[in-house]
């Protein structure tokens, strides 16, 4: 099901990308976006089957991940300059030309991405289930951990670069890098969200990443405590995609609607 789906996104990207060329006059669009949006899919493609042919090697699983992500932010934003032109570069003032607000939007979204990075790297490694209980872990605030094996990037699933095993100790350095980062990023959403839910034309994006970092929490938490079930891992994978976008569209709606003459196509 997943190989169709993704065939299928192909397709329309490929679609997508004939017709804004033949249409680029009307749509005020550069059609080298999802030309590069294509490639990326591509791209992606490939990440795909190597992921297959070797056997689920977990920096390329990861990578396939982050690809995925990068592809969801590609697309939101093609969808929103579709929607509104390229008035977003021609802004010059607002929320945009505040530079506090611009580096806590840049730091937010370089942490999430971070995050969704360890996220993969600890689900790649199949290392959710060392820790099973919260805030402690192995009935410890700081348990056993071997960073140096757990963050040994290139190399198969459950083995290291000699071809020994990963410990208990280097899965649980995974773990919990993952979970310490996880404090950092909510706070660092908070914040965010709040500055937004306080700007004019942002609330609505600011009320969704507040929403999206509390479900993040809980089914961050499910995983540890009930034991990984299937449905807070889809869940916990799905509000960092949603995550990708809403704070794809409040960049660009923190830039976009300062001209609101020139946003209508």
């Amino acid at each position: 099901i997943h190989r169709y789906l993704a065939t299928g996104v192909g397709v329309l990207i490929v679609v997508l990308t004939v017709a804004t060329w033949l249409d680029r006059a009307r749509l005020r669009v550069s059609p080298w976006w999802p030309t590069f949006t294509l490639v990326w899919v591509c791209m992606q493609g490939a990440f795909g089957a190597l992921t297959v042919t070797m056997k689920l090697f977990p920096a390329i699983v990861t990578l396939h991940l982050l690809g995925g992500m990068g592809l969801l932010l590609l697309l939101r934003a093609q969808a929103l300059r579709y929607q509104h032109g390229e008035a977003w570069a021609l802004a010059n003032q607002g929320w945009r030309a505040q530079p506090a607000n611009r580096r806590l939007w840049l730091g937010v979204f370089g942490l999430v991405w971070l995050q969704i990075a360890l996220g993969g790297w600890v689900s790649t490694n199949y290392a959710v289930l060392v820790c099973t209980e919260f805030p402690s872990c192995q009935g410890s605030y700081w348990p056993p951990m071997d960073f140096q094996q757990g963050f040994q990037v290139w190399r198969p699933l459950g083995l290291l670069q000699d071809g020994s095993h990963i410990s208990f100790a280097g899965l649980t350095a995974i773990h919990y890098a993952h979970r310490l980062f996880a404090y950092l990023v909510l706070l660092g959403m908070a914040v965010l969200a709040w500055r937004l839910v306080r700007t004019p034309g942002l609330r609505a994006q600011g009320r969704w990443l507040g929403w999206l970092a509390l479900l993040q929490l809980a089914t961050g938490l499910s995983n540890v405590v009930l034991g990984w079930p299937l449905v807070a891992a889809v869940l916990h994978t799905g509000g960092a995609a949603a995550l990708t976008v809403v704070l794809t569209w409040a960049i660009y709606d923190s830039q976009a609607d300062v001209l609101p003459s020139r946003v209508s196509v």
